[in-house]
């Protein structure tokens, strides 16, 4: 709350070394998370002040709506204004919401199937498409349901048809980056950006898998996207190098473990996907796991110390460790999914 107010530099990570919040501007794929965590809190409190900044911040992302030069509508479209419609039902956000989802569908390639994730690195990577855009297509199934245009739900399915496909090795760990060819829809490479290498399993990259199969069956019933979420949930679950406290590393393959960097990020968007997927599949272990995953980070040992004046709640997030980006910090997604898994778990 005490945050002051800027419409061009959303908090997105915190240097511990240098005490300074790292911010960005709404084109950020991250922007959309600070709102997010701002609605959450008002759901988990009632407190009406917290309602009031979500509002606030979130309408610095409106112009976002027309940015096609990005796959990450969902992130920073839907994880403002969409949970401010789960506050409150508004025209105006419902609005922003479906034409957010007309142009994220400019991105989409009838012949591969898919959303383009990326534009950069077009010499290398003809058309590239990462496993994080699983989590964008929750705008599009949201702006079908809101709108009635059948449009933008098949363009998902597609999307999600296309990864299940070609994301997953046999045992279910995921790919990082599939570049298809654009003329006949073939896979040319498979590569990763943020993990350790190619081979790798990024513990981030099976968590968004997770995730974002888990929320795809929630819209379509589709088994496939259920079984997926659970075989990809078993890899992770079960995976030798998973730490006792559920916190994984930041990639279950890095040789440096045990003393590689954790990444609480991945932990939390898991144990969100956990608490939906019990829903409708009632393993035990999926309760278990993210029940254990919240009592874990609600201690000293990953709280942020109260003195620190930034607006984060858990320590030990990695960002980018090939870039050395954002390691073993604070990083906004990493709160949000706490957030959202707090919800869920006060929900069941």
């Amino acid at each position: 709350m005490k945050h002051p107010l800027d419409s061009i530099g959303f908090p997105r990570s915190y240097s511990l070394a240098k005490a300074e919040v790292n911010k960005v501007p709404s084109r950020d794929w991250t922007s959309g998370f600070f709102p997010g965590n701002l609605w959450h809190v008002y759901q988990l409190t009632g407190n009406p002040d917290f309602k009031n900044r979500a509002a606030q911040w979130t309408s610095f992302i409106e112009k976002e709506k027309f940015n096609d030069g990005t796959h990450d509508m969902g992130f920073k479209v839907y994880c403002s204004f969409g949970q401010g419609t789960k506050v409150e039902q508004t025209e105006t956000y419902e609005k922003i919401i479906v034409e957010s989802a007309k142009t994220l569908s400019t991105r989409f390639n009838k012949n591969v199937g898919s959303l383009r994730s990326w534009d950069f690195n077009k010499d290398i990577w003809e058309f590239p498409v990462i496993i994080d855009n699983m989590m964008n297509l929750e705008l599009l199934f949201e702006a079908t349901r809101i709108s009635g245009d059948s449009t933008f739900h098949d363009i998902a399915v597609s999307h999600a048809n296309t990864t299940l496909k070609n994301h997953f090795r046999k045992n279910n760990s995921s790919y990082h980056v599939v570049v298809y060819d654009t003329i006949n829809g073939a896979v040319k490479d498979k590569v990763t950006h943020q993990g350790f290498d190619a081979s790798s399993a990024w513990a981030r990259g099976q968590a968004w898998g997770i995730y974002g199969y888990t929320m795809s069956y929630r819209y379509t019933n589709d088994i496939a996207y259920l079984n997926q979420a659970k075989a990809s949930l078993a890899f992770y679950l079960d995976h030798p190098n998973m730490r006792e406290d559920g916190i994984p590393f930041w990639d279950f393959n890095d040789p440096a473990i045990p003393m590689a960097v954790r990444d609480v990020s991945a932990a939390t968007i898991v144990a969100s996907a956990c608490y939906e997927l019990y829903g409708y599949d009632k393993n035990p272990e999926y309760k278990t796991y993210a029940d254990k995953v919240l009592k874990t980070l609600m201690s000293k040992k990953y709280l942020l110390e109260p003195e620190v004046e930034a607006p984060f709640i858990l320590k030990h997030s990695t960002g980018n460790w090939p870039k050395k980006d954002e390691i073993d910090e604070p990083i906004v997604y990493g709160d949000y999914y706490f957030l959202e898994a707090l919800l869920r778990q006060k929900n069941l």
